[in-house]
């Protein structure tokens, strides 16, 4: 079993910053991807941003150059660095991990935060 942790969410107004992290927890033989999603109201899910084992990362269009992902293999952490919010911002955003739990196994599950709030006001 992997458990994930979000926190770092709040209310900030546009131009401020957020930083969410998300941390692992529990059996882990490997994380081979992290993401952020996120959720507004009324809306689809949205990937947000994504980052390998490699250290290899991809943004959405709509946050490249604001945010930025990082990860903290010693942690099991990944970090969603915002910047320059904007109204459109507001969601909950979402920890997402591809992991395996098992050595023997090998096999990968995906793995879902509880979510945080963002809000950003005009």
């Amino acid at each position: 079993q992997v458990q994930l942790v979000e926190s770092g969410g709040g209310l900030v107004q546009a131009g401020g910053s957020l930083r969410l992290s998300c941390t692992a927890s529990g059996s882990i033989f490997s994380i081979n991807a992290m993401r952020w999603y996120r959720q507004a109201p009324g809306k689809q899910r949205e990937l947000v941003a994504t980052i390998t084992s490699g250290d290899s990362t991809n943004y959405a269009d709509s946050v490249k150059g604001r945010f930025t992902i990082s990860r903290d293999n010693a942690k099991n952490t990944v970090y969603l660095q915002m910047n320059s919010l904007k109204p459109e911002d507001t969601a909950v955003y979402y920890c997402n991990v591809l992991a395996i739990a098992s050595s023997l196994s090998r096999m990968q599950r995906i793995y879902w935060g509880q979510g945080t709030q963002v809000t950003v006001s005009s």
